[in-house]
């Protein structure tokens, strides 16, 4: 099967957040499975000159994008059976960052048609073209035109991943023409038309051959208006196209086997090595070096919607726990103040570490015990996961992916990888880090085995590899 996979960011040329990781590890998964897989990405600023001096240039030529027909060059790489294509407009992509800026409407639709206007050009027919986000919404749109006029498109199906349903690229109507080269006839409720304005994530849920999120319980979630920002009853409208798939990790990138960010390497089978870890984690963010006490950690942006309102206001009643606790992100700045107050109040025994640190978060990941994820909502969330994979049990919200990835512990049969609670209520969360806490200091043998089974638990990308091709093998009959 031809796929050619569409995104605006992809690890390890260009990350901002976990789409990237998807967008890097799921097409190299595809490709292991035999397929032909095609990556399209912008070709920013902020993409290295080591990457720059492997790719080799193909080709360059005119956009058609409305009344505009801007430059585009194509750039090849070659990386672990996936082809990358850069499109390469420094108008448009040579900025300091890759979103935020107030052509980004202009700047996505440019690159929604290079995507579509690509195999074309390639002479290459992709079955499938996979789109995600907002961002690459206009995809599915312009394929419905394009598949009658494009010979390498006529048989091409369209999947729209939602891997955030806040972030919708909402314009004024009088985009239609002018910004995205569409006709009144797309100004409709089952179409682009949400309250007078364009909305170009709902036009992508209603064009699009199928619809898939990130995780099952996150597709359930966006019938709700309390998760789907809006568009509730446009994905209900849709659930007979849509289906959540759990995210993957890549398994061997987190893996505290081989992880040289830390003091020592471990594994489920030789645990031993977490100790050391954990001594440096204590040494590193200045708590006292104490063995016996577990650390809860949080590694996070310090919003709301992660549930850091639960957590600011509960640190009195953590810290009585006796135990330690690391926090490390960046946020608003009335959690960044409330935790900045805690390592001051709690020396030696809270740490806060207002930062994004890759080198940190490894080494809180192989020291910590516990991992506290509290959030309102969570359409996968990746940080449980790879906290589970170095031996840290996880404490969760049931929400989206955390709900979907973390099985409650049962203390009547020992199973489960993880603790859970179900409101959004910081007496809930308390009581679920309570009762994880005193299972860590009464039976050191049922939390080895909570570990061993977090840290064996199959989140590779294989299993999500293998719902997506049934995917596409149903949208093409194949």
């Amino acid at each position: 099967m031809n796929i050619l996979f569409a995104a605006s960011e992809v690890a390890p040329f260009i990350k901002t957040g976990g789409l990237a990781d998807v967008a890097g590890s799921l097409p190299q998964a595809l490709a292991k499975a035999g397929h032909d897989v095609r990556v399209v990405l912008p070709l920013y600023e902020g993409i290295g000159e080591d990457w720059r001096s492997q790719m080799t240039y193909l080709q360059c030529y005119h956009i058609h994008l409305a009344w505009r027909n801007p430059y585009c060059g194509l750039f090849e790489l070659k990386q672990d059976g996936v082809t990358y294509y850069f499109v390469d407009n420094e108008y448009y992509f040579r900025r300091a960052s890759i979103y935020g800026h107030y052509d980004d409407g202009e700047r996505f639709a440019y690159f929604s048609r290079a995507v579509v206007e690509l195999p074309g050009h390639l002479d290459w027919r992709p079955d499938v073209i996979h789109c995600n986000d907002w961002q690459t919404a206009l995809v599915p749109i312009y394929l419905l035109e394009e598949r009658g006029r494009v010979p390498q498109l006529a048989g091409t199906k369209s999947v729209f991943t939602i891997h955030n349903i806040e972030y919708q690229g909402r314009y004024g109507r009088e985009t239609l023409h002018d910004l995205f080269g569409l006709n009144d006839g797309y100004m409709n409720e089952h179409m682009l038309a949400y309250h007078g304005d364009v909305n170009l994530m709902k036009g992508a849920i209603y064009a699009a051959d199928y619809v898939t999120t990130v995780s099952p319980s996150y597709a359930e979630e966006l019938q709700y208006d309390f998760y789907a920002h809006g568009l509730a009853g446009v994905v209900a409208d849709n659930r007979h196209k849509l289906r959540g798939i759990l995210n993957g990790i890549d398994v061997e990138a987190y893996n505290p086997w081989k992880d040289k960010g830390l003091a020592k390497f471990y594994s489920a089978k030789q645990l031993q090595g977490k100790a050391k870890c954990k001594a440096a984690l204590q040494q590193t963010c200045g708590l006292r070096e104490n063995p016996d006490v577990p650390i809860i950690a949080c590694i996070s942006r310090l919003v709301k919607h992660k549930g850091f309102d639960l957590v600011a206001s509960s640190i009195g009643a953590i810290m009585s726990m006796d135990v330690q606790m690391v926090v490390l992100g960046t946020g608003d700045w009335s959690y960044e103040e409330a935790f900045r107050h805690a390592q001051a109040h709690y020396p030696g025994r809270f740490a806060a570490h207002i930062a994004y640190s890759a080198s940190l978060s490894s080494i809180i990941y192989g020291g910590a015990d516990l991992f506290l994820m509290p959030s309102v909502a969570e359409p996968c969330g990746l940080s449980q996961m790879i906290a589970m994979r170095y031996g840290a049990v996880p404490v969760v919200r049931e929400t989206g992916g955390l709900k979907d990835s973390v099985i409650p512990y049962n203390k009547f049969t020992g199973e489960g990888t993880g603790f859970s609670f179900a409101n959004i209520n910081a007496g809930e969360m308390e009581t679920a880090l309570r009762e994880a806490v005193d299972l860590y200091q009464s039976d050191k043998k049922a939390w080895k085995a909570l570990q061993i089974a977090g840290m064996t638990a199959d989140f590779s990308w294989s299993k999500s590899a293998e719902q997506y091709l049934e995917i596409y093998g149903w949208v093409t009959g194949g």
